[in-house]
């Protein structure tokens, strides 16, 4: 119980005394005006010091990726630093490799804006831009997932590829004092100009995910950045294998549309995971693609399916389903999106049956 009591209080303690770290440099370091310099003078800001420099990037309507919002969980702001910005942190060890150590790759929302910066991003960032929506329509499609649909409004019109996403904005709400920001993947189809999909899943304790549920309406202004992302189709391959789990749907459909509307020659089989027949949705939706299209197959799968779903598909882990009905990875390509376990255990699955992993893409949400 004494030593329970110890490792409690030092871990309050080193809590106590990181806030209290972070306050005293928030207070007494007043680091000014600093500049950006982004690729070579192609891009020249200037931000007031002390934030990260993916929230100041942001500030300057140049919008970097990051699914997590700032968080150091996804790994996706990486900038390359012209010069030393200081060691790497322990928060940013696990996202980047020796090889781009040595080249000066950082996290941006790990790194903070102390003194004038010299970096270098992707020319294409500088095309994302930040839109002002409103919602025009909310569906509770299952009893945690919900489709929002956005319509534009400045600027009107988005282009973007099948299989991107966006970064939605939250605003504070009840005991949340801070707007996040979040990643979503796109579930519309690219001709549809306008307007913009997502599918949501509520997450138990997400700041987005539950403002989006409880605390959006139809009609309600909404902003966003983007187009984000490499999760598109590539060239190659006569047929597809999508596999997809909850809200992970939502970029395999937009994907399944633009093919379809192109009349790309591919033929593409989706496999969908699901605990219990109400984790389903969009069936009718799929299974009336599939009667109207010889080259989509619809796949929905149970793995804990009980008496009263009544189910008579497919049962099993999905990928097991896969397995099953796809031979080898001959001439094919995969699309994965889903939880990281879902998409690690796929691409094991998928190896293993013959898929080059050059030929296996995948967004973990």
């Amino acid at each position: 119980m004494t030593v329970l009591f110890t490792v409690l209080s030092l871990s309050v303690l080193a809590t106590v005394l990181a806030g209290l770290v972070s306050l005293a440099d928030f207070r007494l370091n007043n680091y000014g005006v600093c500049t950006i310099d982004i690729n070579d003078g192609a891009r020249q800001l200037e931000v007031k010091g002390g934030s990260s420099l993916l929230s100041s990037l942001a500030s300057q309507k140049v919008f970097i990726p990051s699914a997590c919002g700032g968080k150091a969980t996804c790994g996706l702001c990486k900038v390359t630093m012209v010069e030393s910005a200081g060691p790497v942190l322990p928060t940013e060890e696990p996202f980047i490799s020796e090889e781009e150590r040595e080249a000066g790759v950082r996290l941006a929302c790990q790194l903070k804006v102390k003194h004038d910066l010299k970096i270098k991003i992707p020319e294409e960032l500088f095309n994302i831009k930040q839109y002002r929506t409103r919602v025009s329509e909310i569906v509770q499609l299952t009893h945690d997932i919900k489709q929002f649909r956005f319509e534009l409004l400045e600027p009107q019109t988005i282009d973007f590829k099948a299989g991107q996403y966006v970064q939605i904005d939250s605003k504070p709400y009840d005991k949340v004092k801070e707007a996040v920001s979040r990643a979503y993947s796109i579930s519309s189809v690219p001709s549809e100009k306008n307007i913009v999909e997502l599918i949501i899943r509520l997450v138990p304790g997400g700041i987005c995910t539950t403002f989006m549920h409880e605390h959006v309406n139809e009609g309600d202004e909404i902003t966003f950045a983007g187009p984000f992302g490499d999760f598109y189709l590539r060239d190659g391959a006569d047929e597809l294998v999508f596999i997809a789990g909850g809200s992970g749907l939502a970029p395999i459909r937009s994907l399944v549309l633009d093919i379809l509307e192109k009349n790309l020659d591919k033929k593409m089989k989706f496999f969908f995971g699901a605990v219990r027949r109400r984790d389903l949705y969009y069936v009718d939706f799929f299974r009336e693609l599939e009667e109207k299209y010889e080259n989509f197959e619809y796949i929905p799968a149970l793995s804990g399916a009980a008496p009263e779903d009544e189910w008579d598909g497919e049962t099993g882990l999905i990928t097991d389903v896969v397995a099953r009905h796809v031979p080898d990875g001959v001439n094919r390509q995969a699309y994965l999106c889903g939880s990281p376990g879902m998409i690690n255990a796929c691409v094991q699955v998928l190896t293993k049956i013959g898929f080059d992993r050059s030929a296996i893409f995948f967004d973990e949400f």
